[in-house]
């Protein structure tokens, strides 16, 4: 379990994180999001110690992180893939990691083999491509069989069956009952893997609660419904007391009403449907709409102007 209380980090008068309190509970993958800017990153530094808090406090299984013997047995972690000696091979680069935290030598082909870097185990890291050192930093993190993973970005660089396999990875280790804490801002990938949400933006807690706590919460929810009897279906539901409005495409959107009831009502005056489902948002547009007022960095779609252009529409360097 990793519990934070009160952190905060300032750089001169810069504040970057700002009396953060939440608690990162073991069997369940934790996903901590925010925009570019909002912190995430010398969160997790703090949390590893390898940043100092300007106050506040962070505990490891209730002990600060540099208290820790042989961390990596405590705390797996994934910040930098490229954080290795690229002249020493991945067998190597992952011995001296065992050798210097107590770990014995046989866990290193084990944790080569789970990430299926086994057959490349002896080249070197400077040859790796994005995803293999990625694989590798992965293999870094498990090498101790840590109860605490922590992991930045984990499928950076990685093709889709990696993907498919770390989600799954990440997955499996929280149903071990470990800890797990994952920051992406791949929202359609932390949708699939995350049970729990942290969110922060400037520095500062927006939300700690349930992925569809956190949807349902920043988002707006409808059921639509399409018939070819759209009057007929109107004036029932307005009977009922329930509101409806127009959708693009002949479609009805009706809200704070579930879809058994408008069925029922619709059977009951025989008025055939065609289409009747739930709509909900997706964690990237509760997520962009929650922090909308905390993105630091806002790029725009305007087109340049005409004498920023060449005379065959081709935008000027």
């Amino acid at each position: 379990m990793i519990e934070l209380l009160c952190l905060t980090k300032r750089y001169g008068e810069q504040v970057a994180v700002n009396n953060l309190t939440f608690t990162v509970r073991p069997g369940v993958v934790t996903g901590f999001l925010g925009p570019n800017g909002a912190g995430k990153s010398t969160t997790m530094r703090m949390m590893l110690g390898l940043d100092r808090p300007t106050w506040g406090d962070v505990r490891i299984d209730g002990k600060h992180y540099d208290h820790l013997k042989d961390p990596l047995k405590y705390v797996g972690a994934l910040l930098d893939a490229k954080a290795m000696h690229g002249g020493r091979s991945a067998y190597n680069h992952l011995l001296c990691l065992a050798q210097s935290n107590g770990i014995p030598k046989s866990r290193v082909a084990e944790v080569l083999d789970t990430v299926g870097l086994t057959t490349v185990a002896k080249k070197k890291a400077k040859g790796f491509s994005l995803g293999m050192g990625q694989r590798l930093g992965i293999a870094g993190a498990l090498l101790g069989d840590p109860r605490i993973l922590m992991f930045d970005e984990p499928v950076n660089g990685l093709d889709p069956d990696g993907i498919h396999w770390i989600r799954n990875l990440m997955k499996s280790l929280a149903a071990q009952g470990r800890t797990v804490f994952v920051s992406s801002h791949l929202m359609s990938e932390m949708a699939l893997t995350a049970d729990h949400l942290v969110v922060i933006g400037q520095g500062q807690l927006l939300a700690d609660t349930s992925m569809s706590d956190f949807i349902q919460q920043n988002s707006r929810s409808f059921v639509r419904v399409r018939t070819p009897q759209r009057e007929q279906l109107r004036d029932v539901l307005h009977k009922a007391g329930i509101t409806v409005v127009e959708a693009d495409g002949g479609a009805l959107e009706v809200e704070g009403s579930k879809a058994e009831r408008i069925g029922e009502l619709a059977a009951q005056r025989q008025v055939v449907l065609h289409e009747l489902s739930v709509q909900q948002a997706s964690l990237e547009e509760a997520f962009m709409r929650l922090t909308a007022e905390s993105v630091e960095y806002h790029a725009h779609l305007d087109a340049p102007a005409d004498d920023e252009r060449w005379d065959d529409g081709r935008k000027r360097d």
